[in-house]
């Protein structure tokens, strides 16, 4: 067998932390899990020297990173200045995220993503379109006067066909009778957030193809004792998966121990909502035509309003063992495992097992990324 074989690190599986063993990699694909003294001897070795080798994470909402917002800059260049800061932080795949904005800059985007994912960008797996279809009382950082309802051409924008995932949040008590359930027919993923919906609507929502939740707790209903809100609708749903911001700032610690507790780590992915400052050397940037900063660890608009944040995957998923007290198995799922199967891709990647694609990071001891492999290529630009 051919290939290299990576050892040194222990190797974090979706069920179990193996020590003493080596993963054999070969093109761009995991070949086999072998013990270390039964490693073929036509391998190349890679000595890891400690640490943790995990699958890739995967994030499904990044509006930016390196300094580069992806509403300002939707081209391939700014796709690959985007995904190139995030890798620093372990980051091997990603939905380029585009918050709500006019119809031809979503049409460029759209465009731009296609283009990146033929030039084969690395970290590129499609696009996420949040809003304009989302209600003004739960706006948040979004400019309402962008907003537009859900109509014939908007499904005929967004179910264009693609080489990527293609990814909506909207407001399911805006949408027209059967939207939702055409745009999941056709292949898109759709997902609940910014939102009013009542318990019963999210759940008429999820009954008509409605996958998930954007940044569960962040702008939009809650959970009550007598109205259960979107938040309860998500909870109790087992097919659903939801995205958490695990930065102490966006939603409390024990908040999102109770979102666990009702769903286990396999309904939960951790995601950065990342801007610009991520992989960047500012600390602001201007969001149609507001100037955001970094405040605490958190993008804040000039009235407070929290806007997107400054954390990374590698952050998350540190935050998500120190805050929440989970194990880096249940975390290791929740940032790559949950994701890749909330995008329809667990057959190809978000784990490590032998004939997924080769989408990996590794951890030194203090837990900072070190490396990366996309596909099996290796960069050594970490944390």
């Amino acid at each position: 067998m051919n290939g290299t074989a990576l050892v040194g690190a222990a190797l974090v599986l979706p069920d179990r932390v193996l020590d003493d063993h080596a993963l054999i990699i070969s093109g761009n694909r995991i070949q086999a899990v072998v013990p270390v003294a039964e490693k073929p001897s036509s391998c190349a070795v890679l000595d890891l020297g400690g640490g943790w080798l995990m699958p890739g994470f995967i994030d499904t909402q990044v509006n930016g990173g390196g300094d580069v917002l992806l509403n300002d800059r939707p081209d391939v260049d700014g796709l690959r200045a985007i995904a190139t800061a995030h890798r620093r932080f372990g980051t091997t795949g990603l939905l380029p995220t585009l918050i709500s904005d006019d119809p031809e800059v979503v049409d460029t985007a759209i465009e731009a993503v296609e283009a990146a994912i033929g030039e084969e960008v690395p970290g590129i797996l499609g696009i996420h379109v949040e809003g304009p279809h989302l209600n003004p009382a739960k706006r948040g950082i979004h400019d309402a006067s962008k907003f537009t309802a859900v109509d014939d051409r908007v499904i005929a924008r967004l179910t264009v066909p693609a080489r990527g995932v293609r990814m909506v949040t909207l407001a399911p008590e805006l949408a027209p009778a059967d939207a939702i359930k055409t745009l999941s027919e056709r292949g898109v993923v759709v997902a609940g957030g910014h939102s009013l919906a009542t318990y019963d609507q999210t759940r008429a929502a999820l009954e008509q193809g409605m996958l998930g939740f954007t940044h569960l707790f962040n702008a939009m209903t809650q959970l009550g004792s007598r109205e259960p809100g979107m938040v309860g609708a998500a909870l109790e749903d087992r097919r659903s998966r939801f995205g958490l911001i695990v930065d102490g700032l966006h939603v409390h610690p024990a908040t999102l121990k109770v979102a666990l507790a009702a769903r286990g780590v396999e309904g939960a992915m951790l995601v950065t909502d990342a801007m610009p400052p991520v992989g960047g050397r500012s600390d602001t940037f201007t969001l149609m035509g507001r100037e955001i900063r970094v405040v605490d660890g958190t993008c804040r608009g000039p009235d407070g309003t929290l806007a997107g944040s400054a954390l990374s995957m590698a952050g998350a998923v540190r935050n998500a063992m120190d805050m929440l007290g989970r194990s880096i198995v249940e975390v290791s799922i929740m940032a790559s495992g949950t994701s890749a199967a909330f995008l329809g891709l667990k057959d190809e990647t978000g784990s490590i097992v032998p004939g997924l694609r080769a989408d990996l990071v590794h951890l030194n001891a203090d837990r900072r990324v070190t490396r990366t492999w996309i596909a099996g290529e290796l960069s050594e630009d970490g944390e």
